[in-house]
Parts: C-alpha cells; sequence; structure tokens
C-alpha cells in the first residue's frame, strides 16, 4: 500500500486536521508552511516546530501520523512557549509540558476510536484556559500572504521594523522577511499545482521572475521546482506541502 494523506478542517479556528500513513522508505520531503503541528504516532505526543527548510521524514519510518496544523502564529499561546524556542525542531510534548499530565493525554487518544478527534478534542480543552490568538499577529499574517511588503505591513500594524520581528519571532518562530518567503513559495506551489505555467506562478505569487521562484525553491525547499512536483509522491492521495511529520 502507497502513501495516502487526508486532511479536514478542525473546530479549532484556522487549524487543519490531517493523517497521513507512510509505508516506509523515502518520503516526500515536507516544506516549510509558517506551521506548527501537534502530532500523535507510535503511542508518542510530539510537537513540531515551525520550520525554515524542507524537513525529510528518516527513510526506515513508517506508520500512522496523526496531526493538527495550527495557522501561523496561533500555537505558542496554546502550547505556552515562544515559537523560535521551537524552530526546526520535533520534540517531545512532555518537553513542554508536565509528564504526567502528557501520559494521561497520550493515554486517552491511545484508547480513543479516532484518534484525530480525540486529538482535537485535547487542543480544544486547552484552548478553553489559553489566551486567544493576538489579532495583531493575525492581521501580519494575513496582510503577508496577500503579498504585501513587510515595511506595510509593519506600518498598517503600528509596529516599527525591530518591534515587528521581536513580535514575528515569538508568534512564528522567525522574523517577518522569512514568513513572507515561505508564506510566497506556498502561494507558487499551489498555483503551479493547479496548472499554471511556472513563470506565471511565480510572478502571481510576487517572485521577480521564474530565476528568482527556482532560487526560493532551492533555499527553502533543497531542490528544484520541476523535481518536488514531478517525483512520485508514492501515494494514493499525495499530501500537501504544508504537512508535518517526524521519526
Amino acid at each position: 500500500m502507497g502513501e495516502t494523506y487526508e486532511e479536514r478542517g478542525s473546530r479549532f479556528d484556522g487549524a487543519i486536521v490531517w493523517t497521513r500513513q507512510l509505508p516506509g522508505g523515502p518520503a516526500r520531503p515536507v516544506l516549510p508552511d509558517g506551521c506548527m503541528d501537534l502530532l500523535w504516532t507510535g503511542g508518542r505526543l510530539l510537537v513540531a516546530g515551525p520550520d525554515t527548510h524542507a524537513y525529510v521524514t528518516p527513510a526506515a519510518a513508517g506508520g500512522l501520523f496523526t496531526g493538527i496544523r495550527f495557522a501561523p502564529g496561533t500555537a505558542p499561546a496554546l502550547l505556552g512557549v515562544p515559537a523560535d524556542e521551537l524552530r526546526d525542531r520535533r520534540v517531545e510534548l512532555s518537553d513542554l509540558w508536565p509528564d504526567a499530565q502528557v501520559r494521561v493525554l497520550a493515554e486517552r487518544v491511545a484508547e480513543a476510536a479516532d484518534p484525530a478527534a480525540a486529538l482535537e478534542d485535547l487542543v480544544l480543552r486547552r484552548a478553553a484556559g489559553a489566551a486567544p490568538p493576538d489579532p495583531l499577529i493575525r492581521s501580519v499574517v494575513r496582510q503577508l500572504a496577500q503579498g504585501r511588503s513587510v515595511a506595510a505591513t509593519a506600518g498598517s500594524a503600528g509596529l516599527g521594523p525591530r518591534q515587528l520581528h521581536r513580535r514575528s519571532l515569538a508568534a512564528f518562530g522567525y522574523g517577518p522577511k522569512t514568513l513572507a518567503r515561505i508564506l510566497r513559495l506556498q502561494r507558487a506551489l499551489a498555483l503551479v499545482q493547479a496548472g499554471r505555467p511556472y513563470a506565471e506562478a511565480a510572478l502571481v505569487a510576487g517572485c521577480a521572475d521564474q530565476a528568482h521562484l527556482a532560487r526560493e525553491m532551492r533555499e527553502l525547499a533543497g531542490t528544484t521546482l520541476s523535481a518536488y512536483c514531478e517525483a512520485p509522491a508514492n501515494s494514493e492521495t499525495a499530501q500537501p506541502s504544508g504537512s508535518s511529520t517526524t521519526a
């Protein structure tokens, strides 16, 4: 059986609930998307921090992965840790929360008929006692996702460049320029996967030209656009570039 991926919208605002079945062996890389994930796999609860480059699941890793992918900037308040402390990392949830609490939560997910639904319930219970997402951060994400410049975004938020950078580190794991690059790459990939020619996708997404998009793809994804889009996904339902897994 090949690799499969399914997702649906979550009851937690802006999040996606997903499952990914890996048969073992090489897997398609997961590209940075500005998001963080809470994961359930192999009886463990883990957190995937924000990536600055493609993450490749170890070749030997296989099995079922279930996760909740949080919209950029929304996970730190829920998890109780600044995003930059988890940048390019996969950590046990027990590294962030008390061991006893995590053991109880893991048992609930393990015993559930639907681990994805149990994971979602866990998040909703946690969110009930956590601070709500910062509306300013949501505005920053929305503007950068639309292709607005970092300077214009900072101005509309009433922040200076240094203030925006500091707030971004805690919310996204990196500065606004890096987030803008990642979101632009995701826009371009979505356009290419929808059938747009590479050059057209590059311009519509906000790149200067196709060569600019090619450089961003190499730096952020570690591969070429053609290689990523044309490589066999080894899947019945190929996962989008924004899902996260860990060994």
